[in-house]
């Protein structure tokens, strides 16, 4: 029994009920000037061009998710749809459910009414009433069985008030739902925020994880150096690229707030200096190859080809420590080639293990390249190359 009663304490049934109504008041109003069957069949046809506006999908669309799911925010449901009509598909599929939430309407209401009035007319029949005029059905007389049919009406009466409001939010959610163009937007949507989230991991990762490196590596040698002079320069070292870890980091957060920022002030290979003066102070000997013109790789290549050798150099820094580093970059026939390889010590990562290598292959992979990671004739290397074109 409280199964059956519960549609009754939510307010969601009677603002899907309050929906329908709404529905007739127009054509209601029209029918106090011409009082014909008519009306109701030229309410239908005026119907039909309203439908193909494409703003109608957004009324429509705000009146049902309000009246019909409760939902007062777009972002609390994606059932129905309130964007404007983008197609005909869209508009044919806004004017059948002007149509058929006009004929439910109709029927609802009238069938309620109907039914409330033979509530009404059962339970006062025993007491001498009679039947007002234009009510469902008349009984002869005035007996008192007459007050026994009165609960079934009644119960007739909420069985078709959540029925129809049952049925008019599952016709909402065909007719103004998502179309499969909307659905795809929506799929294109939500993968472009992955990504988004994916690469501002990425951005933290390599340039926060970059800074703190350089620092231990810095502090953890002027501390075993017990040299005034080296230890200045270290504290030099750990400040500058402190300065330069909170600059990413601020233009990571104003990604975060403006979605809309370009990505064009995102460090490129031709700021590697930086990289490499930082990796240089760390105590690590960098020999540095550069070849081809770097000014032609395509901004998102040379993007990523900075956060890669950026990566490459704290995994070095961080697993070996102050050793020799050989780095070259490249770009020959339309491709860029960036390798970075050191020595080979006790303490190396197995194939495919840390976020670094696994970060540097998947960047590489989104643009088309390749990359290798991995031991290399008494070396550690790692070996990228990226479309330059």
């Amino acid at each position: 029994m409280a199964r059956l009663l519960r549609p009754f304490g939510r307010a969601v049934t009677y603002t899907r009920l309050l929906h329908l109504y709404i529905a007739i008041v127009w054509p209601s109003m029209w029918l106090f000037i011409e009082e014909a069957w008519w009306t109701w069949v030229v309410a239908g046809v005026v119907l039909a061009p309203a439908g193909l506006v494409p703003a109608m999908r957004t009324v429509e669309g705000l009146q049902a998710r309000l009246l019909l799911t409760g939902h007062r925010h777009d972002s609390e449901s994606t059932e129905i749809v309130v964007a404007p009509s983008t197609s005909w598909s869209d508009r044919g599929r806004v004017v059948l459910w002007l149509e058929a939430r006009l004929l439910l309407g109709c029927a609802t209401s009238m069938f309620t009414f109907q039914l409330l009035l033979a509530t009404v007319d059962l339970t006062l029949s025993p007491f001498g009433a009679d039947a007002d005029e234009g009510v469902l059905f008349l009984l002869d007389g005035h007996h008192w069985w007459h007050l026994l049919l009165a609960p079934v009406t009644l119960a007739v009466l909420a069985a078709s008030v959540v029925s129809s409001g049952h049925l008019i939010t599952a016709l909402a959610r065909r007719l103004l739902g998502p179309s499969p163009a909307d659905r795809l937007a929506a799929m294109e949507e939500r993968t472009e925020q992955l990504l988004e989230r994916t690469r501002i991991a990425r951005e933290l990762h390599d340039s926060i994880g970059h800074a703190l490196t350089v620092a231990v590596v810095q502090a953890g040698a002027a501390r075993a150096a017990d040299d005034p002079a080296f230890t200045d320069r270290a504290l030099d070292a750990i400040e500058e690229t402190g300065r330069a870890a909170l600059e990413d980091l601020e233009r990571v957060l104003g990604i975060l707030r403006e979605s809309e920022r370009p990505v064009s002030s995102r460090p490129t290979l031709a700021d590697a200096d930086r990289l490499l003066e930082s990796a240089r102070a760390s105590g690590a000997k960098v020999d540095v190859d550069m070849t081809g013109p770097l000014d032609t790789v395509p901004g998102p290549v040379s993007r990523e080809g900075y956060r890669i050798l950026q990566e490459s150099l704290t995994n070095v820094l961080r697993h070996a420590g102050a050793v020799p580093v050989r780095v070259r970059v490249a770009v020959a026939d339309g491709a860029l080639v960036l390798e970075v390889r050191n020595p080979l010590t006790a303490d190396i990562p197995g194939p495919g293990r840390g976020s670094g290598l696994r970060g540097i292959r998947e960047r590489a992979a989104l643009l088309g390249g390749r990359a290798h990671t991995g031991p290399d004739q008494g070396d550690w290397q790692v070996h990228v190359e990226l479309p330059a074109r």
